[in-house]
């Protein structure tokens, strides 16, 4: 049986680029949802786009921690623990001072004119950074902080990782078998469930990573699992073949969740004592089940029905990063200006993803993939790099499907 992946997963990246997706669906829905909070809001609301975000947010970001586990696994297969934290800083920290610097500031400039700033954007950005950190002040990482997280887990843990993937932990990797038996493999969930049913009631999430004591633990149980499963291939297996299972969990899960809050049952709007009553824990926890419960499904049938190498995933994979860091701000620009239309809240939520969309992959074709600087800023390989990857890459064909391999 094999015990060691060394090869990259085609269905990993068709689901990291679909998460990217999602999270484009997601942020577009936010200046219409009823009863959210975001920068820019829409004066009228809609409920099902409410309901949208609500069963997004459970499982968006846990799905791109648990990819982002597997793809830290792959970063490590030709390199010493110095070199894979030298390139995730390369790669991660570049784009997050670039974003504070220039992504972000556009975002919270047109939040604070919806507030009742008068100064244009240059005014806004002189006095920025005597201001202090967002929320209260303007300096501010917004949907950067993703990138944040990512890069302090991967700096602390690198040396376990090196050590799972090394020669050492081969018993380590093998001992893993033992989760594929069975149902087994969802005890991989049990840490991030606890956790979460203990603590997210008194550590509501924040993105700060100064004040998010459940949330900044709550990301790690997920990205934790994502690099054990995928550096045990029989755990990915398991998850394959225990699809339907994870979407009975993520489908029952929902329905629950839905039925206590469309009925004003949750524990804080009926119980006396909430706060410390085992079935506000309780309900905690099921959000926790839920969210593992969609992101198990993603990785199952994706294994199955997504592991398809193409040749545009060579492109998709070299766009998702700056999309990623492109696209709130792109998204924030323009719902400033469509909230101000009469048009209806459907045809608002089209026109703002469809153009963040063209406009994204726009910049990342046109202005920043040919560019060494942009690419480096990006947090993009070198563009040398680049092709001499895409060379060997044309050379791997394969003698049964003449289509393309996977690489990292």
């Amino acid at each position: 049986m094999q015990t060691h992946t060394t090869t990259r997963q085609a269905y990993l990246d068709w689901l990291r680029i679909l998460a990217i997706f999602g999270v484009l669906v997601f942020h577009s829905a936010m200046p219409f949802g009823a009863d959210l909070e975001w920068h820019i809001r829409n004066r009228e609301t809609s409920n099902l786009f409410l309901e949208m975000v609500y069963w997004m947010h459970l499982f968006r970001m846990p799905l791109l921690f648990f990819i982002s586990g597997t793809v830290s696994y792959f970063m490590l297969q030709n390199r010493t623990g110095g070199g894979f934290i030298g390139l995730r800083v390369r790669r991660l920290l570049i784009p997050v001072i670039l974003g504070i610097l220039v992504i972000v500031p556009p975002q919270v400039y047109l939040e604070r004119v919806t507030q009742g700033f008068k100064g244009n954007f240059w005014q806004f950005y002189g006095q920025m950074f005597s201001t202090g950190p967002y929320p209260k002040g303007d300096i501010s990482w917004h949907h950067l902080w993703f990138v944040v997280y990512l890069l302090i887990y991967d700096i602390l843990f690198a040396p376990v990782f090196v050590w799972i993937v090394s020669a050492k932990g081969a018993a380590f990797r093998t001992a893993l078998q033992w989760l594929e038996k069975g149902k087994r493999v969802y005890l991989l969930a049990v840490p991030g469930i606890v956790l979460y049913a203990s603590l997210a009631r008194q550590y509501p999430e924040t993105n700060d990573l100064v004040h998010d004591w459940c949330y900044f633990f709550y990301w790690l149980c997920f990205l934790l699992p994502g690099f054990i499963c995928i550096a045990q291939p029989a755990l990915m297996n398991s998850l394959e073949n225990n699809r339907s299972t994870s979407f009975l969990v993520a489908f029952l899960s929902i329905i629950a969740l839905n039925y206590v809050r469309w009925n004003d049952l949750e524990p804080w709007d009926t119980l006396t004592n909430w706060e410390h009553d085992p079935r506000t824990y309780a309900f905690l926890a099921l959000r926790a089940i839920c969210a593992w419960g969609w992101v198990l499904t993603a990785i199952g049938y994706g294994k199955k029905y997504l592991d398809k190498p193409h040749s545009s995933l060579i492109y998709l994979n070299q766009a998702v990063y700056p999309f990623y860091i492109l696209h709130q701000t792109i998204i924030v620009i323009l719902a400033y200006y469509v909230v101000q239309t009469s048009d209806t809240i459907g045809t608002k939520y089209l026109f703002i993803v469809i153009c963040t969309f063209i406009l994204s992959m726009g910049i990342f074709h046109l202005l920043i993939k040919p560019y060494p600087v942009c690419r480096f800023l990006f947090g993009m390989k070198p563009l040398a790099k680049a092709k001499d990857r895409k060379q060997q890459q044309e050379k791997k064909e394969t003698t049964e499907e003449g289509i393309l391999l996977p690489v990292s």
